[in-house]
């Protein structure tokens, strides 16, 4: 009998970048994500998303370009409609590219649940989704 694989939570995601630089200042300027460390000769930088770590890193490249990433659902707590349309609003400011503004998706029993989607500076598409009630 196999045992059991008890698996507690995500412990890290790589996301490709062709520009460790720029991906770095876009993850910790734009996204306000905590930098924990970079390893310049490896072209890995490391930063914390509520306790997952996110690695950056230059070397997932495919042909020369960056290979496909998942897309990140990033959950912003707490805010009403028009504080999700501001944080969309600061994003493109900030020089993130707003693919889909935020948008009612689902009615969920006790949420509406909102999601708006933009790429980082490496292309990527990732997303803000908030469960707004009331």
């Amino acid at each position: 009998m196999k045992a059991a694989l008890h698996i507690s939570r995500l412990g890290q995601v790589a996301i490709p970048v062709t520009d460790l630089a720029r991906a770095e200042a876009f993850y910790r300027d734009v996204l306000g994500f905590k930098h924990l460390f970079t390893v310049a000769p490896a072209s890995l930088a490391f930063f914390d998303c509520g306790g997952v770590r996110l690695m950056l890193d230059g070397n997932l490249r495919q042909g020369g370009k960056a290979a496909t990433a998942s897309i990140l659902y990033f959950l912003v707590p707490d805010l009403k409609e028009a504080d999700l349309k501001a944080t969309f609003e600061r994003l493109g400011a900030a020089g993130a590219k707003v693919s889909s503004p935020p948008h009612f998706t689902a009615k969920m029993p006790d949420h509406d649940l909102w999601m708006g989607f933009f790429e980082d500076s490496e292309g990527n598409t990732l997303s803000l989704m908030a469960e707004l009630r009331g």
